[in-house]
């Protein structure tokens, strides 16, 4: 597998907009000619299907296609909302990286350029008691889209995160601005005008890409 054909897709928090981020680079790479897909990590707070490739789906504009049925694309979903490691201990499983593996490999031979894989939470996350989503993104050399935001904190917890990616040796291919929800003006532009100076002077190699609220 060609760890660049995987795009790792986090965030600086829960809620901060992997979903909608997803779903907008798999438009964007689309629209530059290629064949995308979207899978998700682990899905928690579901049964049977995965709410955020169900979600990918409808921002795209596409039905649930084959490989979501084969379960492919979705691995593991448990029905708790919790982190990962604690989702799975209460429906009394355990996460198998090899399967999620497996299921990307599945993917790439079907013929796509590309899989998007989002994560659960961002990267500090716990997959399991003793591996966390860091860990997973390192262990295959996967770049990442970081996405952030404009709300107060986004500039500490984006730097944050971008030092746990030298540290680790994780490419941050993109950090993904998002501009929804609407937030104080002054400070969601000042937000974006720090993380366009840092990203040049310290990650000349990563792109800062606005991400449009969605209606």
């Amino acid at each position: 597998m060609k760890q660049n054909n995987v795009l790792f897709v986090t965030g600086i928090d829960t809620n901060i907009g992997k979903t909608y981020a997803t779903a907008f680079l798999a438009d964007r790479l689309s629209s530059a000619g290629k064949k995308v897909i979207t899978q998700k990590l682990v899905q928690t707070g579901c049964v049977d299907s995965s709410e955020d490739i169900e979600a990918h789906r409808r921002l795209t504009g596409s039905p649930l296609i084959e490989e979501d049925r084969m379960g492919l694309t979705c691995p593991f979903i448990f029905s708790y909302p919790a982190s990962p490691h604690f989702a799975a201990e209460i429906d009394g499983r355990a996460v198998d990286c090899t399967i999620i593996d497996r299921a990307t490999e599945a993917l790439l031979a079907r013929g796509y350029d590309r899989v998007l894989l989002e994560g659960a939470g961002g990267l500090m996350v716990p997959i399991s008691k003793d591996y966390l989503t860091a860990d997973f993104v390192a262990d295959r050399i996967y770049p990442i889209a970081l996405v952030t935001s404009g709300r107060l904190g986004s500039i500490n917890h984006t730097l944050l995160n971008l030092e746990i990616c030298r540290h680790r040796g994780i490419a941050v291919e993109s950090v993904i601005y998002n501009l929804y929800p609407l937030t104080d003006e002054r400070i969601a532009a000042d937000t974006h005008d720090y993380l366009d100076y840092y990203l040049r002077q310290y990650h000349p190699e990563t792109e800062l890409i606005v991400m449009p609220a969605r209606s």
